[in-house]
């Protein structure tokens, strides 16, 4: 079996794949060889969007693309302008994948089935002779004079140039920190807060738009929100958790959040809209119907959480209950005690420290010869396509410094 190539890529993930692609569609003379620690390759692209793939989002405007990312904005900015989503359901669409957008933004192929995008990277890495070699372990990294030598657990292999693109990968992060890089240590980003509270205990399913605060931080996201089994999930608490990944993290997942449930109504307005409910349905009970955009059910709870029986009318709300109630509606504190993962999509925020990657062309800025794309560096995003656009963009910018 041949070891000798021009081009090693360590993992058989999306930004691999694409990676090793697109390099060859540039260059076809190139020896290329993609290797793959797991029995089988782009196991992450599966499971992705539920099973359906979210390949990319609906923003096309790099600069607006850019404030998804929690880690990275800055860096991700230039590379945007040369690869942007755009560019990714062109790309798609040239090799066969038609896309869809969805009413949130999200992209996904028309099949509705990430098998599409599989069959799609298979068919490449065939039809361009990309050789694909699973139950490759890496041991050991090894630079000499104008080659990389990359040792498995099965044989050893060499290059002229390495392109990592192993994502969340411990061991690989501590052999490139034997070489010199940084790691910013990973930690959880994209979870769900594990809350128990009367007010949400039978309300899974019930979701609102709603602005949430972490008590005494200065973290806060507006989204919508959605009660589960175990607490809190929805788009507003997954951006709070991307962007408060560090913070969260140091607090051990315990910590206090404040939910208005209204969204940006302050405590003020929400006082007036009361009491111009309670001359205009006087007769009627407080609890009967939601006079906001939410369900019945979470507004019955929140009434009786003020102190407000089923059976009380408008008119005989006292003060005090309509400024517990306006203190529930906007300001309601849940505890917070620990976290879960959301779906099978772990996305951790940590890697390869961002100072030292040269965005204009991913190469390591201590090793020549060194690339990286995807998660493995320090760069995540909140959920909705945005992380495989990094693994698309950053794989495009490896394979143009590598064929040029």
């Amino acid at each position: 079996m041949n070891t000798n190539y021009d081009i090693l890529i360590i993992g058989g993930g999306a930004a691999g794949f694409f990676t090793a692609i697109t390099i060859a569609e540039n260059n076809p003379k190139l020896k290329i060889a993609l290797l793959e620690r797991g029995k089988s390759v782009l196991e992450k692209v599966r499971i992705s969007g539920g099973g359906r793939c979210n390949v990319t989002h609906a923003c096309f405007v790099p600069n607006d693309l850019v404030k998804y990312y929690p880690r990275g904005e800055k860096e991700l900015r230039g590379p945007f302008h040369q690869f942007c989503s755009g560019d990714t359901i062109e790309w798609f669409e040239k090799h066969g994948v038609e896309l869809k957008i969805e009413d949130d933004g999200r992209m996904f192929p028309t099949t509705d089935s990430s098998q599409t995008i599989i069959d799609c990277f298979l068919n490449a890495v065939s039809k361009l002779k990309i050789d694909v070699l699973t139950g490759q372990s890496v041991q050991s990294l090894f630079k000499g004079d104008g080659y990389w030598k990359v040792e498995t657990n099965h044989q050893t292999f060499s290059c002229q140039k390495l392109i990592m693109t192993t994502g969340s990968n411990p061991k690989v992060w501590e052999m490139l920190a034997e070489l010199g890089h940084t790691i910013v240590a990973p930690v959880p980003s994209l979870f769900t807060f594990n809350i128990k509270d009367t007010r949400i205990k039978d309300l899974m399913g019930v979701s609102a738009f709603a602005k949430v605060k972490v008590k005494g931080s200065k973290l806060e996201a507006a989204g919508p929100l959605l009660i589960t089994h175990w607490g809190m999930s929805g788009p507003g608490i997954l951006r709070l958790s991307a962007w408060g990944a560090r913070e969260l993290f140091d607090k051990k997942y315990q910590f206090l959040i404040q939910v208005n449930w209204l969204n940006d109504v302050t405590f003020e307005e929400a006082m007036d809209t009361l009491k111009n409910l309670k001359q205009e349905h006087a007769k009627k009970a407080v609890s009967k119907k939601s006079p906001f955009e939410f369900a019945n059910r979470l507004w019955e709870s929140l009434a009786a959480a003020s102190g407000i029986a089923e059976e009380i009318k408008w008119a005989d709300l006292s003060k005090q209950q309509l400024h517990n109630l306006a203190n529930q509606l906007t300001n309601g504190e849940f505890q917070v005690n620990g976290k879960s993962t959301f779906k099978e999509e772990f996305v951790t925020a940590g890697g390869i420290d961002l100072k030292e990657i040269n965005f204009k062309t991913m190469e390591s800025k201590l090793h020549e010869n060194l690339y990286f794309a995807g998660e493995i560096m320090n760069v995540d995003a909140i959920t909705g396509g945005f992380n495989f656009q990094n693994a698309w963009t950053s794989g495009f910018i490896v394979a143009k410094a590598i064929s040029e």
